[in-house]
């Protein structure tokens, strides 16, 4: 589907009937892609980028001499793990064509078609156009990670309140990859809109390149949320650690007390259970509640020096 904009409006054209005069926007898919590149002139080498597996996020403009290309990994905020969906874009003079690469939910084209309502027909501009869709990109991102930090902070407090269960260690594991994730695909968008800034071949209005400043901005400001998330998680790594050895110390150390209480007790009986002939007290008929009353005052005396002390 192909869109022109002219001071009457916005209407829907036919691919046949795109001027070069006319600001015109355009959504197709891959398939569509590989039977008109060479109409609109798209080298060859852009295709194979829209073909290619995709498995590393792109942080870079491929600039021609009248038109630049770029692929993009969306990611969705709420599951970055999941895969991707992957669009790409073609930029020429008055021209604007995203492709849908893959796109397991159609946002691709609910985001198209967003961006193109964004602004009065009358008023669009090309820099408009673009700023408009990739805005829409990351739109809902800011809602996404203020959830994510009430999360995070849902943990700081499981560890404090002594909740933590075995699957704490997976949660931040999960969460520490969603953030990284995400800060890849943050720097991603900056990187686009630093090429795109760079005008390079002149397509853009000099006076219009505010918008890339603008989506630029607000893409290192998303970049600098995950980053203190990131290191939210790693303190709250570091504090579960902290916790786990305090717990591992009171441990040894009750087993220790306990340990130090009872070892007299064991010299005690290690001396009175010698079998030899001479052995005092052997045939003694108060032996045995003389050991007793022996080792419960010992057990006594350990237990008051122990809490004196307060190593108890």
């Amino acid at each position: 589907m192909f869109y022109e904009f002219n001071a009457g409006g916005m209407k829907l054209i036919n691919e046949k009937d795109i001027r070069g005069d006319c600001l015109t926007a355009g959504y197709i898919t891959l398939s569509r892609l590989k039977d008109c590149y060479r109409k609109f002139g798209f080298s060859k080498s852009t295709l194979d980028q829209c073909q290619e597996e995709r498995r590393y996020f792109r942080s870079s403009v491929a600039v021609y001499e009248d038109y630049c290309f770029c692929a993009i990994t969306v990611t969705d905020a709420s599951h970055p793990q999941e895969d991707e969906d992957c669009v790409a874009l073609y930029v020429k003079k008055n021209l604007f064509l995203v492709v849908d690469v893959y796109d397991r939910d159609m946002s691709t084209e609910r985001n198209f078609k967003a961006a193109l309502s964004r602004y009065p027909a009358a008023t669009v501009s090309l820099e408009r156009l673009i700023y408009a869709f990739l805005d829409s990109l990351i739109s809902k991102d800011n809602r996404v990670l203020e959830d994510l930090e009430f999360r995070i902070h849902k943990l700081e407090e499981r560890i404090f309140d002594g909740e933590e269960d075995a699957d704490f260690n997976r949660t931040l594991l999960d969460h520490k990859t969603d953030l990284l994730y995400l800060r890849n695909y943050y720097v991603q968008f900056m990187d686009l809109a630093l090429e795109l800034l760079n005008n390079e071949n002149d397509l853009f209005r000099e006076e219009n390149l505010l918008y890339f400043r603008i989506f630029r901005d607000k893409a290192e400001r998303l970049m600098q949320n995950v980053t203190m998330l990131s290191d939210n998680v790693f303190q709250i790594r570091e504090a579960y650690t902290a916790m786990m050895d305090a717990n591992l110390n009171q441990t040894m150390k009750v087993l220790t007390v306990i340990s130090s209480i009872f070892m007299p007790l064991t010299l005690i009986t290690g001396w009175f259970g010698m079998n030899f002939v001479n052995m005092p007290m052997l045939k003694w008929q108060w032996g045995i509640p003389a050991v007793a009353v022996l080792c419960a005052a010992v057990v006594t005396f350990m237990v008051a020096l122990f809490k004196k002390k307060k190593w108890w």
